[in-house]
């Protein structure tokens, strides 16, 4: 459909440590979706709590994003990801941000080779409800909500030149405050706004390795995807695209949305959604969408008449195409 480019932002307390496509896809086993979001399956819920509750405890990272437990790399690895046809596994580093009883993971991943001179472009990837950060790194061909199409989403903007930068939930298993009362309506209160401030002085101080501060992109899922249009509502001027699976505008929730006057520097934006999605319907994307193109700012949709909540086959070459092609 489209070609374009990425970047985002990250601010933590640095605990460093590596760890370790056809167009059409129909969901498999979901019934009973709440409105907010999705559940992943318990084991993996469970270990991914486990570890959000342990990583404190192991030493690094004490009260600030400046201080880091090794040496920030310039570059990842050539063949960033491992696909066996069933399982996707992509190399990564965590590290965590805290302040004042802020206390998130982001996961993170630089592409392979010397950096440009002013450093990676980068996208910032928000979790779904339910998921991890994890999830843009590793992913099984059967998970829900085509979590499968998020991790080849990572492999494709890193082979293409771009961070990838995924940063957690509260415990890393829950949702963003952007349609959650009182945060939609008081955002400089909330704790993703202060996770959000953090990320931005990370990035600027280069505690995720060489970024370019002006090539910073979003992207994400559900209420991730509302998270994305946050960006251009609160943080002006910080991105250059954004992209959006199966949501809508920044304080919408499911089929409540009310699309209000669009900063007039909102960024080009594309929007990817399944026509049959029963959590977020696409009416409420279409008029955001249409919203943007009344007021000539670029935005494009890429629909799929089967699919319903999840993430799109296509979101991998679609999504990356459109950042670089900003």
């Amino acid at each position: 459909m489209l070609r374009r480019r990425a970047v985002a932002m990250v601010a933590f307390s640095g605990a460093v440590t590596p760890a370790g496509n056809g167009r059409r896809w129909r969901p498999r086993g979901q019934r009973g979706v709440s409105p907010v979001g999705y559940v992943p399956d318990t084991m993996r819920f469970l270990r991914q709590i486990s570890v959000a509750a342990l990583l404190p405890l192991l030493g690094c990272a004490d009260t600030a994003w400046e201080h880091r437990c090794s040496e920030t790399p310039s570059a990842g690895p050539a063949q960033p990801c491992d696909d066996d046809g069933a399982t996707i596994t992509c190399a990564h580093f965590e590290s965590r941000y805290r302040d004042a009883g802020l206390n998130r993971v982001v996961l993170w991943q630089l592409p392979g080779g010397a950096p440009p001179a002013q450093g990676w472009p980068a996208v910032l990837v928000f979790q779904g409800t339910g998921h991890s950060a994890v999830n843009s790194f590793e992913a099984r061909v059967d998970d829900a909500w085509g979590g499968w199409w998020q991790a080849q989403l990572s492999r494709s903007l890193l082979e293409a030149g771009y961070a990838v930068i995924a940063p957690g939930t509260r415990l890393d298993a829950t949702w963003w405050d952007t349609n959650i009362l009182p945060w939609s309506i008081t955002w400089q209160r909330s704790r993703d706004h202060r996770l959000m401030l953090g990320l931005f002085a990370g990035i600027e101080a280069g505690e995720l390795g060489p970024l370019d501060l002006d090539a910073l992109y979003a992207t994400g899922i559900s209420s991730g995807g509302y998270m994305t249009s946050r960006m251009a509502v609160a943080y002006p001027g910080r991105f250059q695209a954004l992209a959006i699976q199966s949501a809508s505008y920044a304080s919408c929730g499911g089929a409540l949305c009310s699309i209000p006057a669009l900063p007039a520097d909102h960024p080009p934006t594309l929007f990817l959604h399944g026509e049959q999605d029963e959590v977020v319907p696409v009416d409420t994307m279409l008029a955001y969408h249409q919203a943007l193109v009344d007021q000539g700012t670029p935005a494009e949709t890429a629909l799929d008449p089967d699919a319903h909540h999840g993430w799109l086959p296509v979101a991998p070459e679609e999504i990356t195409g459109w950042f670089e092609g900003h």
